[in-house]
């Protein structure tokens, strides 16, 4: 299928011009690039956050206005139960029952990022999905997780190996930030666990504390490559930390141009062209403070024209 025309008018909207095209599509097949991976990657596959939200604040009987608040809700659960690990491993038995994405889908995000010679992924995901991707595609992950809090341990068993240290488009390495269904513990899942992980990427700076919570290949894959974010909001406090605390070691001259998938925030109906002042500020923004193009649209429509032009240019 040829891709839908995205010529400079068109773009001007979007936020991703052919020109940005074509850079991913090279960065991508080179290797260039690091995944960054969101909740809205698992769109119609996992619950979305306003739903586990719904379904969490009932069972618990939460009692304040802000139940669309998944990290609040999830603090009030554990202070009701007294354990907070205990709430994790209630989380992580509910999405371990979720049926995997359709891996056989060409324009699935997890199968199509994991054709490319990647050899790291980054992932604030729970879920395994990555994983399975990568190995349906005939390649050896490891994976490992971010030691953002004293109960999740630095792996040192896989960094100081060969392929911890240097991973490779056959033996990537999947890095979650935020935990893994593997590990309750290791969830950044109330608002005391955001906090805690907040302050700790923020004020990484010493070599110790990188190594901890950006190991061996992690920091260069995240300062050094062009980055994709998919699945992430702009309200996403944890996309604005990483990205700003980050990237602020690096001397503009060296910043590199980065895509970001987004969909347009909750809108302010009474305001007059609401959509397009709120795009156009969007835009403003990321580009001039953060040098991020923006893909309006969801992770599969964002997919989906990524594959359209992958098949023809082939």
């Amino acid at each position: 299928m040829v891709p839908r025309d995205r010529g400079a008018d068109v773009g001007a909207v979007l936020g991703v011009l052919d020109t940005d095209w074509r850079r991913l599509i090279d960065q991508l097949k080179r290797g260039d690039c690091t995944p960054f991976l969101g909740a809205g990657a698992c769109q119609g596959v996992l619950p979305s956050g306003a739903e586990l939200c719904r379904q969490w604040a009932k069972i618990y009987n939460y009692p304040f206005s802000d139940n669309g608040d998944l990290a609040r809700v999830m603090q009030y659960a554990a202070i009701h139960l007294g354990d907070d690990i205990y709430l994790k491993q209630q989380v992580c038995r509910q999405l371990e029952n979720a049926e995997p994405p359709n891996f056989g889908d060409p324009a699935e995000p997890h199968s199509l990022l994991a054709q490319f010679p990647i050899p790291v992924f980054l992932t604030t995901n729970y879920d395994d999905f990555l994983v399975r991707a990568l190995k349906d595609a005939g390649k050896s992950p490891n994976s490992a997780m971010c030691s953002w809090s004293p109960g999740v341990r630095y792996d040192q068993d896989l960094f100081e190996t060969e392929f911890g240290m240097n991973p490779d488009a056959v033996n990537p390495l999947v890095y979650h930030l935020h935990g893994s269904l593997q590990k309750p513990r290791s969830l950044v899942l109330t608002e005391s666990d955001y906090l805690e992980f907040l302050v700790r990427i923020g004020s990484a700076h010493d070599v110790e504390a990188q190594r901890d919570l950006l190991p061996g290949p992690v920091l260069p894959a995240v300062t050094e490559n062009a980055l994709l974010f998919i699945g992430y909001s702009l309200q996403d406090w944890t996309f604005r930390v990483i990205f700003h605390g980050l990237r602020s070691t690096i001397p503009a001259i060296h910043q590199r141009r980065n895509i970001s998938v987004q969909l347009v925030p909750p809108l302010n109906k009474r305001v007059a062209e609401a959509e397009n002042r709120a795009r156009e500020y969007l835009k403003r923004y990321l580009e001039e403070n953060w040098r991020i193009s923006i893909y309006w649209g969801t992770a599969a429509d964002f997919c989906r024209e990524l594959r359209e032009r992958l098949d023809s240019a082939s």
